[in-house]
C-alpha cells in the first residue's frame, strides 16, 4: 500500500512502541493578529438566537438505540474485552495503514515539523514507495455498497472536475496526485465508545471500506466537536456539553486523523482548560489542529503539509458558539471568530501567498436545517474570493448542498462522521489535486448505534 504520510508513521510507530526512525519535530508559533471585532448588541442577539435554537434541538446521543440497529456489524470481527484505558497498541485489527512501513527509507530531516522563516509552521509528507495495501478482518454486511439515493449535494451528486488554480509552484516535474479527505463532525459519544470496545478496536466505529479510503488519503481532516479534557467545570445554560479523556485519543489516531479543526461552539464546553489540554493531548499525538488556541495568535495561526510536491494550508472558523467570550484574543483563550468575517477573510488573503491549495474549514448554520443560510453562501464565495481553494462545512449535523462557485466546492455541510446521534446520513468529500487542477468525489455513508458505513 502507498504509505499516507511522514507524520502519520511517526505516530503508528509511536503508538506500537517501536523505535522512532530519527524523526525531528519543532514548531513555532505565526506571529501576528488581527483582534476580532463585534459588537455587545450583536454577539448578545447571536449568543440568544444560538441558546434558543440548541434548546429546541433534540439531538440523540445517549437515547439507547436498539443494538438491532447495528445492522450485525461486528459478526466477522473478534470480541476483546479491552479496558477503557488502553491505548489499542495490542490490536492486530489495525486499519491498513501499519502496513508497508517498512517500504520507505526515510533519512533523518525529511519529516515532522518544521518552521519557515515567517513563524508558521509547516510538515513535510514525503511519500514512501507503494507497496501491495493489505485489508482488515472481514466484516460481513459491513462492507456492502448500495447505490446512493435521493442525493442532495451538488450537481449529480457523483464527480465533479473542474480547473481551479492547478498547481502555481512551477517546474517541470510531474508531481503526484494528492488526495485529501474531509469528514464532518466527531464527538465519541458512549454510542461509539460502545462500539468501538464490543469490537474491541475501530473497526467497530468505521467499516472497512471507510478505513480504505482514509488509508489512501495523503490528508485526512475532521472538526473535533468536543475537548480533550478531565477539568473544567460545565458551561452554564448549555443543553449538550461534551468532553473526553485524554486517554481517549487513541480512537483518533486509530480513525487515521491527521488535522482536525477545533474551531465549534463545543471546544470550550469545560472552559479554556478544555482547549489546553485539547492541545497538549494533540500535539502529543501528532494530530494537527487549527481553529483554537491559547490566544488569537494560535487560533488564527495556518497549518501548513506539504506532501506530494505541493504545499497545502490549514485555517479553521467558527461562526458559532455560545459567548463572545469564546473568540480568541490577545492573551485570551478561544477559537477564530468569523462573527465579523473581516479578520479571517484576511488571514485567507495572507495565507493563500504561503502555500500552493489552501483549505477553509468553518463552524456555521443552523442545526438539521437541510440548506444553507444566505449568510453561509455569501461567506463561503467571499472565503473563495480571497484565496481559498475549497470551504468546508459544519455544525447542521446534517447534510446541505455543495456548490461549485469559480470551479472551486462549497460545501457547505457533512453532517455527523462519528457522533452516535440518531442522524444517519453523512458523506465523505475526496478532493484530488491533480497537475490539471483538482477532482472531486463525495462517498455517501451513514451511521447508526456508533457505527459508520460506506452506503
Amino acid at each position: 500500500m502507498k504509505v499516507k504520510s511522514a507524520h502519520r508513521i511517526l505516530r503508528v510507530l509511536d503508538f506500537n512502541k517501536k523505535a522512532l526512525l530519527g524523526v525531528i519535530l519543532a514548531a513555532t508559533v505565526l506571529s501576528g493578529c488581527n483582534t476580532v471585532g463585534r459588537t455587545a448588541a450583536a454577539v448578545g442577539a447571536e449568543v440568544a438566537a444560538i441558546a434558543q435554537r440548541e434548546t429546541k434541538e433534540k439531538i440523540d446521543l445517549e437515547t439507547g438505540l436498539k443494538s438491532s440497529e447495528r445492522a450485525e456489524k461486528n459478526t466477522g470481527s473478534k470480541s476483546s474485552e479491552r479496558a477503557e484505558g488502553k491505548t489499542g497498541s495490542e490490536s492486530n485489527e489495525r486499519a491498513e495503514k501499519k502496513t508497508g512501513l517498512e517500504s520507505s527509507k526515510r533519512t533523518e530531516g525529511n519529516t515532522g515539523l518544521e518552521s519557515s522563516e515567517n513563524g508558521e509552521r509547516r510538515i513535510s509528507l514525503q511519500s514512501g514507495e507503494s507497496t501491495e495495501k493489505k485489508t482488515d478482518a472481514e466484516h460481513g454486511a459491513n462492507t456492502e455498497k448500495s447505490d446512493p439515493e435521493n442525493k442532495q449535494n451538488a450537481e449529480d451528486g457523483s464527480s465533479l472536475e473542474n480547473g481551479g488554480n492547478g498547481d502555481n509552484t512551477g517546474g517541470s516535474d510531474k508531481k503526484k496526485d494528492c488526495v485529501l479527505l474531509f469528514a464532518g463532525d466527531v464527538y465519541f459519544s458512549n454510542h461509539v465508545l460502545n462500539a468501538y470496545t464490543k469490537a474491541g478496536g475501530i473497526q467497530g466505529v468505521l467499516d472497512e471500506e471507510i478505513r480504505k479510503e482514509i488509508a489512501a488519503a495523503d490528508v485526512f481532516m475532521v472538526n473535533q466537536e468536543f475537548p480533550f479534557t478531565d477539568r473544567g467545570k460545565a458551561a452554564a445554560n448549555k443543553q449538550f456539553t461534551f468532553r473526553l479523556p485524554p486517554d481517549k485519543i487513541h480512537i483518533l489516531q486509530e480513525m487515521g486523523v491527521d488535522i482536525v479543526t477545533m474551531a465549534n461552539n463545543h471546544i470550550l464546553d469545560f472552559g479554556p482548560d478544555g482547549i489546553t489540554d485539547s492541545l497538549k493531548t494533540l500535539d502529543e499525538a501528532g494530530i494537527l489542529h487549527v481553529g483554537a488556541g491559547e490566544d488569537i495568535e494560535q487560533a488564527k495561526r495556518m497549518e501548513i503539509i506539504e506532501t506530494c510536491g505541493r504545499r497545502i494550508g490549514f485555517i479553521g472558523v467558527s461562526r458559532v458558539y455560545m459567548a463572545e467570550s469564546w473568540a480568541a484574543g490577545a492573551g485570551h483563550p478561544g477559537v477564530f471568530s468569523a462573527y465579523d468575517p473581516s479578520p479571517s477573510l484576511q488571514a485567507v488573503r495572507e495565507a493563500k501567498e504561503k502555500v500552493d491549495y489552501l483549505v477553509v474549514y468553518i463552524h456555521w448554520g443552523v442545526e438539521r436545517e437541510t440548506e444553507p443560510k444566505e449568510y453561509q453562501k455569501v461567506m463561503g464565495r467571499q472565503y473563495i474570493d480571497a484565496g481559498a481553494d475549497v470551504v468546508i462545512g459544519s455544525h447542521p449535523h446534517v447534510l446541505q448542498p455543495i456548490e461549485t462557485y469559480k470551479e472551486k466546492p462549497i460545501v457547505y455541510s457533512l453532517g455527523n462522521f462519528v457522533f452516535g446521534s440518531s442522524i444517519p446520513s453523512t458523506e465523505l468529500f475526496k478532493l484530488t489535486l491533480t497537475e490539471a487542477g483538482m477532482k472531486t468525489e463525495v462517498i455517501p455513508c451513514t451511521s447508526s448505534g456508533g457505527f459508520t458505513r460506506r452506503k
